[in-house]
């Protein structure tokens, strides 16, 4: 019997004794410990999560470089959170770690994600409990906790009639719609508006803004839509005229063969460049010359002139 009784004692302390060792080797948070700067960077809104979402922490823990992380005390991946004892439905979808040196400091940055798998018919607190991980170096091992953050889950579907300017929480933020096709259209329309004003500007426009704008008869073209209906102001045009069939060709022409074989961009009006080497005839040296012209020599030039600036854009 005192056999059996001494060897109990001694398997008690024993047991009390591994008991005591893995209490010390359990590190405890003391104000005696190194510090360690944590930085937290959280979602950025606390409402609105669903069953199924991932919702991720960037924790930054800076620290002497004396001491180091135990990668053995990160969290593990698809542990379950409890709070009270009581599963939360969130588990640690999963877990990241980088390390960095920088003025005498370790730096480590911790990438955890955490997943929702609870749902309810309203929505509920629920929080990120918080997390602890061991440092260790100079003769010392001690634990840093995490600070939790809390958020609240959302059901799926919303029961009842809701009063949306009752349901207006100040942290669920502005709802947006998403206008990327509206948007795309409307630039669209803005560039095919644009190319449309740009090809009237190359059409109507007068001055030289774009390149074969400023030719020799978009400048008689001016001149003549601006001279008079009498007789000074049709040899004014026809002039001016003439000045740009030299100055195109390069040399002086008489007739519109000689002109086209130099420029066959002016060919689709040939009939008309011939009329007005005879109305120039007629005009200066022989009245008797005919003349197959339809309109009043005024409105005819103007029109010849237009045809000719287009001609010269190539505007066929």
């Amino acid at each position: 019997m005192t056999m059996k009784l001494s060897t109990i004692i001694v398997l008690s302390q024993l047991l009390l004794s591994s008991l005591s060792l893995a209490w010390a080797a359990e590190p405890a948070i003391s104000k005696d410990d190194p510090p360690v700067e944590i930085t937290e960077s959280n979602p950025e809104r606390e409402v609105g999560y669903h069953v199924g979402d991932v919702l991720q922490r960037t924790i930054t823990l800076k620290v002497a470089d004396t001491y180091h992380l135990l990668p053995t005390s990160l969290p593990l991946v698809g542990n379950q959170k409890k709070y009270r004892n009581k599963d939360q439905g969130i588990e640690i979808y999963s877990s990241k770690m980088s390390e960095s040196h920088r003025g005498g400091f370790n730096i480590y940055t911790l990438v955890l994600n955490y997943q929702v798998f609870s749902s309810s018919i309203v929505a509920k607190p629920a929080a990120l409990p918080p997390e602890f991980v061991k440092f260790a170096g100079n003769g010392k091992l001690f634990r840093v906790r995490i600070p939790s953050w809390s958020f609240r889950i959302s059901p799926l579907a919303v029961y009842g009639s809701v009063k949306i300017e009752k349901d207006m929480s100040q942290l669920r933020g502005p709802l947006l719609l998403d206008d990327s096709v509206h948007r795309q259209a409307l630039n669209t329309a803005i560039g095919v508006l644009s190319f449309s004003l740009l090809g009237l500007l190359y059409i109507l426009g007068n001055r030289s803004w774009l390149p074969r704008m400023g030719g020799p008869f978009a400048k008689a073209n001016r001149k003549v839509r601006k001279s008079s209906d009498d007789d000074h102001g049709i040899k004014s045009a026809i002039s001016s005229l003439h000045q740009a069939f030299n100055q195109s060709s390069g040399q002086s022409v008489f007739t519109a063969s000689e002109f086209i074989s130099q420029k066959p961009g002016f060919s689709p009006i040939r009939e008309e460049i011939e009329q007005f080497f005879l109305l120039s005839r007629a005009v200066f040296f022989d009245a008797s010359t005919p003349s197959a012209i339809q309109d009043p020599p005024p409105i005819w030039l103007r029109k010849f002139s237009r045809r000719c600036r287009d001609c010269e854009r190539g505007l066929k």
